[in-house]
This record gives structure tokens, C-alpha cells and sequence, in this order.
């Protein structure tokens, strides 16, 4: 069962002072640095489970934080889901340069609670994951180019470096790090409150890396495709679907398609809580596994 949301909330709140706070406060002494945003609230996006700006399960064309072409933008974001029977914490930060380039820094922490016991591991073992981002905008401006139906489009990798390379070689995986590729393609319709996104991934991941990458099944790249949908109820609030492929590499365990419903708020420009209920199918030796996602980020 997943947590009951007040537990999960306390939780999520004492997480965050611990591994965000610092690097707020050491953000508020560099802040004459960062120019007073100009950006349309949600524009920005949120964090993306690998620390990119985007929903929760892609990244988007968009570049992290609320700076415009003559600014610097920044993020910092702590992120907590649960399924029945995993938990993943991921906290990072992102740095906007010029609405042009994002550099990122995420760090994933995933609980594999009893079933690491029933697998041999330990009731409570862990994978450890830090993934290092890099975002180009090429072409396009997904909100002041209404009258075009150009996307805004950007390139992108995350190179991801996992803590566990002996069992995940012993489970099949080839390597314990790895590097994404993608682009991704972002249109606004502002008339139309919608916003569009599409995402094509050249990976190897397990699991997001979380399980390694190739396998004993397949050890190579392949496109992923990763899609995002979000309706602006009003200018601070909205709601969407996403939805992702993943390589099938591991003989071990199946991997399933990943997909969610969320709610993404920004009460303040400088604060954004993304809400979610995702299916992120058969984990390892556990299928169907359902999740709740909470989201907290504050943004410059």
C-alpha cells in the first residue's frame, strides 16, 4: 500500500529541509546574480525524475528555471514516490544559461524495501544513481512563437553513474553507468491553454539505470519514444498525462511501459508541487506497481 498522504507529505517535508535547504541558502547569498525573472508561470516546467526541466517522467525542450536570453535561471527540486512495495527519493538542481543551455545534477536514491530481503540483498537495500545533464535549445520558442507552428526543439543527455555495478552485474546488466540521448520537442498553444511535448530517447537503461544498462536480452541502444500532454486550468494550475517506453534488456525481469496523471500547481513564481498517480508496471519481482508522486521545487 502507499503511504497515507499525510505521512507521506510530513515525510516529503522533512526530506526536503534536509537535502534542499542547504542549497536554497547558499543559493540566497549568490542571488543578485540571477536577474529578476520574466517568464510565464509553468513555462519552465517542472523536474524531471533525471533532474532535466520537463513533467515528471520526460524532459521538454524547455531550459530549467525562470530566466529569459539575457539571464540566468535556476532549480532545485526534491522529488519522493511510492508504489506498494518501492520507494524513490531523487533531489537535484538545474542551471538555466540564457534560455539557451541547462546543466543538471540529480541524485537518485531507490528503496527496495522487503523485496531487497526476499531477492537476498536485505529488507531496505539500496541502488544509488547520480545523473549529469546537459540541455541545448536549437531552434524555436515555445511561448513567444504563437503564430508559428514551429516547436521549440532541444538536444540532450544525461549520463547517469549507479553505486551498485556487482549485483547489477550479477542480475545480467552489462555496466553500472551509462548516457542517454535525446531531443525533444515542446509546443505552447497558449490560445488553446495546451501544451504538447514529445521526446525520442536513445538509451540503454534499466529501469532509468536504476537496474544498469543492456542486458543478457539486448546490450544496445535503442529509441524510446516518451510523450506529454498538459491543459493550463488557469495560469498557476495544471493537469496532464505522460507517458514512456524503456528498453526490455534484463532476462531477469520484464520492464513495462511507464505512464502518469498529474497535477502540477505554482502558487508562487519562485515555488512549483507536482502531484502525480503513475503506473510504472513490473518492477524486478513485483508486477503492476502504482505509484504516488510528490513533487516539491523551487525555481529563479
Amino acid at each position: 500500500m502507499a503511504l497515507p498522504a499525510a505521512v507521506f507529505i510530513r515525510e516529503m517535508n522533512m526530506r526536503f529541509r534536509v537535502r534542499i535547504a542547504p542549497i536554497v541558502l547558499a543559493w540566497g547569498a549568490a542571488m543578485p546574480a540571477f536577474a529578476a525573472s520574466d517568464k510565464l508561470l509553468l513555462t519552465g516546467g517542472v523536474s524531471q525524475l533525471e533532474g532535466a526541466a520537463g513533467g515528471g517522467l520526460t524532459p521538454w525542450a524547455v531550459i530549467a528555471g525562470y530566466g529569459t536570453r539575457d539571464q540566468i535561471g535556476a532549480s532545485a527540486f526534491y522529488t519522493q514516490v511510492r508504489s506498494q512495495d518501492y520507494g524513490l527519493g531523487v533531489s537535484g538542481i538545474a542551471v538555466g544559461i540564457r534560455d539557451r543551455l541547462e546543466l543538471s545534477y540529480a541524485h537518485q536514491s531507490f528503496d527496495t524495501r522487503d523485496v531487497g530481503g526476499a531477492l537476498g540483498l536485505g529488507n531496505g537495500f539500496s541502488f544509488n544513481q547520480e545523473i549529469f545533464g546537459a540541455k541545448l535549445r536549437l531552434l524555436g520558442d515555445a511561448v513567444l512563437e504563437q503564430d508559428s507552428w514551429l516547436p521549440q526543439i532541444a538536444i540532450g543527455l544525461q549520463h547517469k553513474r549507479n553505486d551498485q555495478g556487482a549485483v547489477l552485474h550479477a542480475i545480467g546488466a552489462k555496466k553500472d553507468h551509462g548516457t542517454d540521448f535525446y531531443v525533444a520537442a515542446t509546443k505552447l498553444f497558449l490560445d488553446q491553454s495546451l501544451l504538447a511535448n514529445l521526446t525520442l530517447r536513445e538509451t540503454k537503461a534499466n529501469q532509468f539505470g536504476i537496474l544498469g544498462f543492456g542486458g543478457d536480452l539486448k546490450d544496445r541502444y535503442t529509441t524510446q519514444f516518451e510523450g506529454s500532454l498538459a491543459y493550463l486550468l488557469r495560469r498557476d494550475l495544471a493537469v496532464g498525462v505522460e507517458y514512456r517506453t524503456k528498453p526490455d534488456n534484463l532476462g531477469i525481469a520484464r520492464e513495462d511501459k511507464a505512464y502518469d496523471a498529474f497535477l502540477a500547481w505554482q502558487p508562487v513564481k519562485n515555488v512549483a508541487v507536482t502531484l502525480a498517480y503513475a503506473n510504472l508496471g513490473n518492477i524486478v519481482i513485483k508486477d503492476n506497481q502504482r505509484a504516488t508522486y510528490l513533487s516539491v521545487q523551487l525555481g529563479f
